[in-house]
Order: C-alpha cells, then sequence, then structure tokens
C-alpha cells in the first residue's frame, strides 16, 4: 500500500509546535475548536487537519480516550504481520493441493 503524497507534508516538529500552540493559546478563545480554527490557517494548514493532530496528542498524553501512536503503530504492524502470514498459509495450501493431487 503507497501513502498519499500530502501524508509527509508536515515535520513532526511542525505538529508538535502547532499542537503546542493550540494547548498553550486555548484559554484565549471560547472553545478548543475556535483555537484550532484561528491555529490552522497561521501554520498552514486546515482546521481538520490540526483538530486530528490535538485530539492525538491529547490520547497520548492519557487526557483523551482511544489508542496511543505507539498502541496504533503496534495494531499496524501486528496487521501487516497477519496479512504475511494469510499469504503464506494460502502459497502452503496451494502447493499442498499440487503436491496431493499428482
Amino acid at each position: 500500500m503507497e501513502k498519499s503524497k500530502t501524508s509527509n507534508r508536515y515535520s513532526p516538529e511542525m505538529r508538535a509546535r502547532a499542537v503546542r500552540m493550540v494547548l498553550e493559546h486555548q484559554g484565549s478563545y471560547e472553545t478548543q475548536s475556535a483555537a484550532v480554527a484561528a491555529i490552522a490557517p497561521k501554520i498552514g494548514c486546515i482546521p481538520e487537519t490540526l483538530r486530528v493532530w490535538v485530539r492525538q496528542a491529547e490520547k497520548d498524553s492519557g487526557a483523551r480516550e482511544g489508542a496511543t501512536s505507539a498502541e496504533r503503530d503496534k495494531i499496524k504492524e501486528l496487521e501487516r504481520e497477519v496479512r504475511q502470514l494469510r499469504q503464506a498459509n494460502e502459497i502452503l495450501r496451494v502447493n499442498q493441493r499440487r503436491i496431493l493431487n499428482r
């Protein structure tokens, strides 16, 4: 599977800085959403992108329910391994059928 061309548009440092800006300045706004909407154009992204980063940072810090980034990475790794094992099992099944049908 190939990643989209925009998936790495923002460096991890840039993302962390943007999240930090929202978390530090959200008290100056009525809601966190208002802070996100005001800060997103300043860093050059859309509010939804920044909102996702903030939510994930909150999960990573334990302030919000949900899978942390480390857990999500582990899940992806395990799903990839399961896919590979299923492919290997299918190859073995096909080869076994060929041997038995000789």
